[in-house]
């Protein structure tokens, strides 16, 4: 049984939903904003975050927010992580694709995750140390036991196209083994997939608290591990993650470890501003 906070977070997402639902065929009447470039916000962004923190506050009024359009707001050891609409680029243009991702932390622990799906009607949820489910079914990460056949996932990195050419030598290592790559637009669907084995493995440069969190506590109640491209465990202070079964993350880990070192390498030998690549 879900637990309270848990249950809040459903509740608050299907709010979320329905304003996606209402306005994600509605491409051409959506209001854009470029808050930088390539990095949009909607109107149904903003409302989505009200309508969750709305709901969280009607239980919880003295928790934080840490919303990706409202930024932080209060002060507490509980802190509500929200992206209302995870895959905007998909939504604004009526692609069928995106998420709301909700979690919640207590003392910079993940403790609660959420993340729904409102074009399948789909309910991703964890607590830790509870495991992890698809509305009420149980799941569990890939059982796949190395790259060999994989199945990954990645997302390109908007905010840093320095970046671009060492994630292509990233995705090529990887597809020498691997079966396959998508890159879907919403990363915290593909963590979700990952928990329940649809994917094998997830991958991303630079990803905002907001895009991981929820995701990433799925994963690991689903019995998968969730790395930094060091093969360490600062991937929520990096954004630089690595998701998959045990063997499937440590595949990837050694793959990309020394590509990313070498990027790192070339960016302390160029003048600032430059770019890497």
């Amino acid at each position: 049984m879900a637990k309270p906070a848990v249950n809040i977070a459903i509740a608050a997402a299907r709010r979320a939903g329905t304003v996606i639902q209402r306005s994600i065929h509605r491409a051409d009447a959506i209001a854009v904003t470029e808050k930088s470039q390539y990095d949009f916000v909607t109107e149904a962004d903003k409302l989505a975050e009200i309508e969750i923190i709305k709901e969280i506050r009607k239980s919880y009024p003295d928790h934080a927010i840490w919303g990706e359009e409202s930024g932080r707001l209060g002060n507490s050891r509980y802190v509500w992580v929200i992206d209302p609409i995870d895959g905007t680029s998909n939504f604004m243009r009526g692609f069928p694709h995106c998420s709301v991702s909700i979690a919640l932390m207590e003392d910079g622990v993940i403790q609660h995750g959420v993340i729904y799906d409102p074009v399948r009607d789909e309910i991703f949820h964890a607590s830790k140390g509870s495991g992890a489910y698809l509305n009420d079914r149980r799941i569990r990460v890939s059982p796949r036991q190395g790259m060999p056949g994989a199945l990954i996932a990645t997302g390109f990195p908007f905010r840093q196209r320095a970046r671009f050419a060492t994630q292509m030598r990233m995705v090529k290592a990887l597809l020498e083994d691997a079966e396959d790559l998508r890159r879907t637009g919403s990363a915290a669907l593909d963590l979700a997939y990952v928990a329940c084995g649809r994917l094998d493995g997830f991958f991303e440069y630079g990803l905002m608290p907001w895009d991981m969190a929820a995701g990433a506590l799925l994963v690991r109640e689903a019995g998968g591990v969730v790395l930094d491209f060091e093969g360490e465990e600062n991937w929520f202070d990096s954004g630089n993650l690595i998701a998959g079964s045990l063997k499937v993350a440590a595949a990837m880990v050694a793959r990309i470890k020394p590509i990313a070192a070498r990027h790192k390498r070339t960016l302390s030998e160029i003048p600032a501003g430059q770019g890497a690549d």
